[in-house]
């Protein structure tokens, strides 16, 4: 597995893709968990008492940032088959999806829009955080391990079969 991110991080584009995807990830989760305050200053501050949640918000966005890029490697290498790319694109977006619902002061509004509904998902959310993030976490495990593999398998035939001809 480690050779897989060898292979695709020997590229400086994708750790850069990584970086920024890692960014976008945790600086709204963390504004949306309250992690992060933008008035009157840019303040940090993560409570002795959070430091799971925010770990679990610092591992998803990792987490995403190299399954995305991976993956963005995986469709640049095998951009002639189509069928073999939709899996993992589709498993990480849901995965950094899921670990996105992150429900702070977004409750509100979603209760004065939604009205009940709203009242009873953001009581969900906010009830099931942690399972949700765990969740999310262990998708994205494993989408990083299918696609660390089609990437040692695929990918490298492929290069192989072009060098051939």
């Amino acid at each position: 597995m480690l050779s897989a991110i060898k292979l695709v991080f020997s590229n400086y584009r994708y750790i850069v893709l990584s970086g920024i995807i890692f960014a976008a990830m945790f600086i709204p989760l963390s504004i949306l968990s309250e992690y992060i305050f933008l008035e009157p200053y840019v303040v940090m501050y993560v409570t002795y008492d959070d430091v799971f949640r925010f770990s679990l918000v610092v591992i998803v966005s990792i987490l995403s940032g190299l399954v995305l890029s991976m993956n963005v490697y995986r469709i640049k290498s095998l951009r002639n088959s189509r069928k073999k790319m939709s899996g993992g694109v589709l498993g990480s977006i849901l995965g950094a999806s899921a670990g996105a619902c992150g429900c702070g002061p977004i409750g509100f509004a979603i209760i004065s829009t939604l009205g009940s509904i709203g009242g009873v998902a953001t009581a969900f959310l906010t009830n099931y955080e942690f399972p949700i993030r765990i969740a999310s976490i262990g998708i994205l495990i494993l989408v990083y391990y299918t696609t660390s593999k089609s990437i040692l398998t695929e990918c490298i035939i492929q290069k192989q079969n072009s060098t051939r001809s």
